[in-house]
Parts: structure tokens; C-alpha cells; sequence
């Protein structure tokens, strides 16, 4: 018989719309099942149950008032969305996953949550996360690691791992998340979902935290591409104030309406090679592209195997760019000891950084960007780039960490995640796609990654893959 935690979340925000659903009663069943299952799979940092059964009674009586009155509402009315523990929401502990801001508490929502909240959406928590989302497991020391429901041993991979951990383990329909350098991929990859890094400047990072690098943006996380197609309408959207906007949609279209078009004949490459020296591929990765790329054929669209110069210098500025990233985050002097080896390596080595290396690291992103808009996707060109998401299965928890040598740490990171960081630089969409899972039962990630400003294609490319071999229905045995 099927629970509450088995709909999709628009088939959630539809029972709510018809007054089939009771926004309480979803909201109770999935703060029931993080009471029982949170402490196993380590998905929130902080639970918020008096804000959710709030926002759960309010949401029931404009459902219901809307129905009296024939008024739409917004897609995902009434339906639970964790946030992420780097976004500040009002009255609510904000620790991004740091001991030395245990106690910080903000008094203003990021622009994200302010929308989540005109959307009608209900706070069940914030999502676990590592230490300023610098490294790609979720450990911290606020609480237990984050873990992919499908084998507990291993890492829900990070820094959107608690995230992740919650909607791969039926503690949340869907979740925002967020991406620096892979950070919705990654955990996506390992826990069998659909993520969406959208282009940069879709959604806002203001208006306190913006991310003047560009490498980083919100995004959603969920297990149908129509879900997290939906999430991404909600989020989207210039606030003033923004660096950077992408272009809009046509009016009248949304993303979720892609989920349902037809991609055309698309035009993809094909790459299985890592674009940074001496990565080795596992056979797994490979073979799951592979298989992909046969499967994209089958459905009528080219595809080519390409490759890419492996590049060094890239790899370098991302480094010194995410370096100075760490050493900006704002701690409190007597804070300092209270951070996690990698996090206090990387703000060293960001203090070291000068002005003009900084300079030209951003020259350097922007330089890769022209290249791929002019050389690999232009008008004409490649629609859309295929590849795996990692480089390696799902990592088993602390095999990534090494207190001991974070310099050694950082460079393993870098081998695990070869792939992703390149489309944060150039600022690209780009989704992990759950088509595969390995011999041991292991869910492994693909790749696709579109024109700047063009999440719709990838959308509906993921969809026509979802409906050629579903996954949403493939469920870990803690479901």
C-alpha cells in the first residue's frame, strides 16, 4: 500500500490543491519519519517542527480558501522543502555546518527563502552540510555524516549531502541545495537523484551571502525530473541587487512544462575522459556513459565521443578561487580553533592569494567560458555535453577526509570530482541523471550539461531518459 512519501511532489501539491491532501498531515508524516530515521541517515543539522506544523495549518487554510474562490496556487503549495544549511532563514540556527557558528542565529531570509515562502512551502529543517560547503562528503562536527540511503557505509557525498540523504530516504519530497564546484551533482550522483546546477544568475544568492566569484549557485534536488523541474520555478527569478542574471523564459513557459515537451534531435558529446591530468576514470563511471550515450542514440539524437585537453591551469584557478572563498567566510576570532583541518588549510592558503592572482584566476573562467560558447557549443555546435558525474562509486564515509594532511585531502576531492567544477567556472546548467546503478546496488551518475541559460533542453533531454528507463520507482531499503 502506498505512503504519503511515495507521490512525487506535484502529485503531493495536487492533493493539497484538490482537498484530497492535508498539508498537516503530509507535514506530520515526514517529521515522523525524520524522527525515526534522521539520526541513521544524518540528513538534518536542525529540525524546525513548530515552524513546519505553522506553516503546515496556514497552508491548509489558503488551500482551502483558494478552492472556495477559484484561485490558483503557487505549484508546490503545502509542500515540505528542507533548505540547506549555508541559507540563512530568519529566527532559525545557521551554522553552515561549522562548530565555530553553532550559535548563529540570522534575522533575515536569503532571497531563496523568501520565495520558498510565497510559494507556500513548508520548512521541515536545515539540511546537513560540511564546514562552509568546502569539501564534497558532509561530515562536520555539529552531526553524524551524511549518508546514502542505498548503503550506509557510504557518504551522501556533499556539501548538499543532507539534502540529498533526506529526499533519497523519504524524509522530504524534494530539497534545495546548493553548488560551488559539484555540490548538487555529486550527492545527487551518489544517491540516485535528479539535480539541477542551474545557470549562473537564475537563482539569487542575495542579499547578504552573494557569491562574487559566480561559482555558486542554489538549485534542487529531487527524484523525478518534473519535480525538480517545479522546485526550480519556484526558486527562479532576479532579485535587485543580483551580479549576475540569466536569461528568462519565454512568457508563459516554465520549467516544468519542459519536463513534459519533447527535446527534438539533439546534437551531444560524448566525453568519458577526466579534463584534468592524470585522473583514471572508474570502469563503473565509464560504463554508465557509455550506456547512456547508446541510449541517447536510440532515441534518435548524434552523438559523438569527444575529448578535451586535460588542463592544469584551470584546475589551478579553481583552486585559488575556491581558497579565497574559504578564507572570506566570515568566524569569529575565537572561532578559528574550532575549524575543521581542510577549512583552516584553505583559508591559509586563500590569505596567500593576491589581488592580481585572483584576478586572473576569474580572467581565466571567463577565457574557458568564451572557448566552450565559440568552439564546442555555438549555434550550430554541440547541443548539450555528456559525461560521467564522478570519477569513482560512492566513496565509503571518511575514505575522502584526511585531518591529518589536508593539502592530501583536497587533492583527493579533486580526484573524486573531476568533472564537475569545470561548468561552476563557466557558469553552464548542468544535471545528474540516475540512469545507472552498479553490481553492488550503487547508484551511478551522468552528467549532461547545456548552453549557458539553457536549463530548458536539459530538462526535457533528462525526461525523455526518465521516460525511456524510469528510476524514481528503485527505492533503498530504508524507503
Amino acid at each position: 500500500m502506498a505512503e504519503l512519501h511515495d507521490l512525487t511532489a506535484r502529485e503531493q501539491a495536487q492533493g493539497i490543491r484538490s482537498g484530497e491532501l492535508s498539508p498537516v498531515e503530509l507535514t506530520e508524516h515526514y517529521l515522523a519519519r525524520i524522527e525515526r530515521l534522521d539520526d541513521t541517515l544524518g540528513a538534518f543539522l536542525t529540525r524546525t517542527p513548530d515552524i513546519a506544523r505553522k506553516q503546515a495549518s496556514d497552508a491548509e487554510s489558503e488551500a482551502a480558501a483558494a478552492r472556495r474562490e477559484g484561485r490558483e496556487l503557487p505549484p508546490l503549495h503545502g509542500v515540505p522543502v528542507p533548505v540547506k544549511d549555508l541559507n540563512q532563514v530568519a529566527g532559525v540556527r545557521c551554522t553552515m555546518g561549522s562548530r565555530a557558528l553553532a550559535a548563529h542565529v540570522p534575522t533575515v531570509d536569503d532571497h531563496l527563502v523568501g520565495k520558498l515562502r510565497e510559494g507556500g512551502t513548508i520548512l521541515l529543517g536545515k539540511t546537513n552540510t560540511p564546514e562552509f560547503g568546502l569539501p564534497c562528503y558532509t561530515e562536520n562536527g555539529l552531526a553524524p555524516p551524511a549518508r546514502t540511503p542505498w548503503d550506509l557505509t557510504r557518504s551522501a557525498g556533499g556539501s548538499s549531502g543532507g539534502a540529498a540523504a533526506a529526499v533519497a530516504g523519504g524524509l522530504a519530497p524534494v530539497a534545495h541545495a546548493s553548488d560551488g564546484g559539484g555540490s548538487i551533482r555529486i550527492p545527487a550522483s551518489v544517491c540516485g537523484l535528479f539535480g539541477i546546477k542551474p545557470s549562473r544568475g537564475r537563482i539569487s544568492g542575495g542579499p547578504l551571502l552573494h557569491d562574487i566569484s559566480g561559482l555558486a549557485t542554489s538549485g534542487p534536488l529531487a527524484r523525478t525530473v518534473a519535480d525538480a523541474a517545479t522546485l526550480l520555478d519556484v526558486l527562479a527569478g532576479p532579485m535587485p541587487g543580483d551580479p549576475f542574471t540569466a536569461p528568462a523564459l519565454p512568457p508563459g513557459e516554465t520549467f516544468a512544462g519542459h519536463a513534459l515537451r519533447e527535446p527534438g534531435r539533439l546534437r551531444i558529446a560524448c566525453l568519458t575522459e577526466a579534463p584534468v591530468p592524470g585522473i583514471e576514470v572508474h570502469a563503473d563511471c565509464r560504463t554508465a556513459t557509455t550506456d547512456t550515450a547508446a541510449l541517447l542514440s536510440g532515441l534518435g539524437h548524434e552523438v559523438e565521443e569527444l575529448s578535451l585537453p586535460a588542463d592544469d591551469g584551470i584546475l589551478l584557478a579553481f583552486t585559488r578561487v575556491w581558497s579565497v572563498l574559504a578564507a572570506s567566510r566570515p568566524v569569529p576570532p575565537e572561532g578559528e580553533e574550532l575549524l575543521m583541518p581542510l577549512t583552516r588549510y584553505l583559508r591559509d592558503r586563500g590569505a596567500e592569494v593576491s589581488g592580481t592572482d585572483f584576478a586572473r584566476s576569474m580572467y581565466a573562467f571567463r577565457m574557458l567560458s568564451q572557448s566552450l560558447a565559440d568552439g564546442l557549443m555555438p549555434p550550430g555546435g554541440y547541443d548539450v555535453i555528456l559525461s560521467p558525474t564522478l570519477a569513482a562509486p560512492p566513496a565509503e564515509v571518511g575514505a575522502l577526509r584526511d585531518d591529518a594532511d589536508p593539502q592530501a585531502e583536497f587533492a583527493a576531492l579533486g580526484a573524486f570530482t573531476p568533472f564537475t567544477a569545470l561548468y561552476n567556472a563557466t557558469g553552464q546548467p548542468a544535471v545528474n541523471v540516475p540512469v545507472q546503478w552498479n553490481a553492488a546496488g550503487l547508484p551511478i551518475g551522468v552528467m549532461l550539461v547545456g548552453r549557458y541559460g539553457d536549463e530548458a533542453t536539459l530538462i526535457a533531454l533528462s525526461a525523455q531518459l526518465e521516460q525511456a528507463r524510469p528510476w524514481a520507482g528503485r527505492t533503498p531499503s530504508v524507503w
